[in-house]
């Protein structure tokens, strides 16, 4: 059998036709499947899920930074001169009672003073004895005139002068008495060592600083708090604070600065700790950075699911499922976060019908096919190998 090529026949019959008046038309089977294709229905890009938002009461808080502190610090130091420091009895980290002993001095020469003031009251005391006797047999004979006035002026000034070393010589005593205390440094208040200076053998000066104590072991944050926010704080507004190391503590508002910083028009908000915050086993030390927030009452909210909510370019947006089962991306401002929940402050409607399930991969005009939940779980499985691997 002989074959023909088609197109040259097809020109020459176009030819022939043409010349005889007669109209002709070719169809190609191409053309035949672009029509087909116009007249298919669109087929939905995603099948999803929607959820209507939901009003909720969710918690205000207040945000901020600061440091962790002693609530106060006690300075000890030494009230003896120029003594030797004979034993240390406490360590930094040690929890100490009032009027503990933490340091002793060396007392002999401070006993040696001692004695020589009891020494020098009893030399006191007789003398004043004598003066006293003198005294009254001067009385006696003031009547008499066996002595003159002026002997009997001289005993009795003689005792006033003897009772007034009497008294010398007790406070004498007293002050030797007291710098024997002073051998002792004790503590002043219950709470934590936090510093030790005190050396086994230093001899050191009245005033020098031996060890610096947290008192009663309390502990409190300063929170930096900007001047615009500080009328929603108050004292006994509570707090939860967050160590560096994410530790978590519940604390109380005790007071508020006085004054605001020039410089950064910041406040300090002092918040207590629980006791116990500065024991071996808690993680909270004074000096740490920690972060926080305050918690200021409860608001009504318009919130959405988490995965309704699509972060593209900076921008958070959500998708609304139209009538025509097209969706529309619009943008929206998000605020505060609850569990799987986050409250949209502008952008939706409590009647509009976002989508959740899918939303990531749509785009505004996309048209979905919407189903419940379970359906959409197993849909989203089945496709799960076609996504596109990044």
């Amino acid at each position: 059998m002989k074959t023909y090529p088609i197109k040259p026949l097809a020109g020459a019959l176009l030819a022939v036709c043409g010349a005889a008046g007669i109209g002709f038309a070719l169809f190609s089977p191409a053309s035949n499947a672009a029509d087909d294709k116009k007249a298919a229905p669109q087929k939905a890009a995603l099948t999803v899920t929607t959820a209507r938002p939901l009003a909720a009461r969710l918690p205000i808080k207040l945000a901020a930074n600061g440091n962790v502190a002693a609530w106060q610090e006690a300075s000890i130091g030494s009230e003896s001169n120029g003594l030797r420091l004979t034993e240390v009895k406490v360590n930094v980290g040690d929890q100490v009672k009032a009027g503990q002993v933490l340091a002793v001095f060396s007392a002999d020469a401070i006993n040696a003073d001692l004695a020589q003031a009891r020494a020098g009251l009893l030399e006191a005391e007789a003398n004043a004895a004598e003066a006293a006797a003198n005294a009254v047999r001067a009385r006696s004979l003031q009547s008499s005139g066996a002595l003159s006035a002026q002997q009997i002026s001289q005993y009795l000034t003689a005792e006033q002068t003897a009772n007034a070393r009497i008294a010398s010589a007790k406070a004498a005593l007293a002050t030797q008495q007291l710098r024997l205390r002073y051998t002792q440094v004790l503590a002043p208040d219950a709470g934590v060592v936090s510093a030790r200076g005190a050396t086994v053998g230093a001899v050191v000066s009245a005033g020098t600083e031996l060890f610096r104590m947290i008192r009663q072991g309390r502990l409190e944050w300063r929170a930096e708090v900007v001047a615009a926010d500080l009328r929603q704080i108050h004292a006994g507004t509570g707090a939860v604070v967050t160590a560096a190391n994410g530790a978590v503590l519940n604390g109380k508002v005790r007071m508020i600065a006085p004054t605001v910083d020039p410089q950064t028009r910041s406040a300090l908000v002092y918040v207590d700790l629980p006791a116990g915050a500065l024991s071996d086993a808690a993680p909270f030390k004074a000096g740490m950075f920690a972060s926080g927030q305050f918690e200021l009452g409860t608001s009504e909210a318009l919130t959405v699911p988490q995965q309704a909510i699509v972060v593209r370019d900076g921008f958070s947006y959500v998708f609304r499922l139209n009538a025509d089962q097209h969706v529309s991306q619009l943008k929206v401002k998000p605020g505060r976060r609850l569990a799987e929940r986050i409250e949209v402050l502008d952008g939706v409607k409590p009647d509009m019908a976002l989508v959740v399930s899918g939303a990531g991969f749509l785009n505004d005009g996309d048209l979905v096919h919407n189903v419940a939940a379970p359906q959409a779980v197993a849909a989203a499985g089945a496709a799960k190998p076609a996504m596109p691997v990044k």
